[in-house]
């Protein structure tokens, strides 16, 4: 469903995203990782076609996102970490304007609307204007309208940044479901321990460049051969993180409490 080859961003000098070549298949949930800064919204922004790459090519769906942006745009729906939405329109209103969007014919869309804003418990707020809206709710109804029209694929940025935990058990419930209907999903997260449980696949990123990919167990023993773990310990995803990425450092609180 993604396929980047070589794929590259440069701001001037600086070197944001480098040579990133990699596949997620369809069905899968491909998580991708790294400290801030590591190139990983420059990425998403780039198989969106909201940033063009420097060099390089980025697929969706077969569909090269600069040369056949329509096609391309028309699989998948997307989910930035900070969602822009018409704050005047109530939440059913805002998924009617998505769905005229896409093209989602009107004998479909009632039913599909009154669904999705149940899925999320928004049904009660779906007659009230966004504007009004928690930062979780805003997350919820911006991924309410990148469904609309039954993509084949959801890319997320942090998705469950604001989410309370019945929120983000929602969230993990529907992409888990997504996934299992064969769409695929590629979602951008700090949580490692969501990565950890949800994720197909993983690909840890630092610094611009790919520096881990493949299922948790791979990217735990891609680790072990690169950095030493005390002996018989099995690491997690975060140990194996911030190994990689070279943030071990501990923070002494007794300087900072008189201690």
């Amino acid at each position: 469903m993604i396929d980047c080859h070589e794929l590259t961003k440069r701001f001037g000098t600086y070197t944001a995203v480098d040579r990133f070549t990699f596949s997620v298949g369809e069905g899968e949930l491909f998580g991708f990782l790294g400290p801030n800064g590591a190139g990983k919204t420059t990425t998403i922004k780039m198989l969106t076609g909201l940033l063009r790459p420097t060099s390089g090519t980025a697929t969706i769906g077969g569909y090269d996102i600069e040369r056949n942006p329509l096609e391309a745009k028309k699989l998948f729906g997307y989910i930035p970490d900070n969602p822009f939405l018409y704050e005047k329109l109530t939440g059913r209103e805002f998924l009617d304007l998505m769905a005229d969007l896409y093209g989602v014919i009107h004998r479909d869309r009632t039913k599909r609307i009154t669904d999705l804003l149940r899925l999320f418990d928004l049904e009660e707020k779906g007659n009230e204007m966004i504007q009004g809206y928690s930062r979780g709710m805003r997350q919820k109804i911006s991924l309410a309208g990148a469904l609309i029209h039954s993509p084949k694929l959801i890319l997320l940025d942090e998705p469950t940044v604001g989410l309370d935990p019945r929120g983000s058990r929602t969230m993990r419930d529907v992409l888990t479901e997504l996934t299992k209907r064969g769409v695929t999903v590629f979602i951008s997260t700090h949580i490692l321990e969501i990565a950890e449980k949800l994720c197909d696949r993983v690909a840890i990123v630092n610094r611009g460049a790919i520096i881990a990919i493949g299922t948790v167990e791979e990217v735990k023993a891609q680790a072990q051969n690169a950095v030493e773990f005390p002996p018989d310990h099995a690491p997690t995803l975060e140990e194996v993180f911030l190994a990689l990425t070279g943030d071990t450092n501990t923070l002494d609180l007794g300087d900072y409490l008189g201690e």
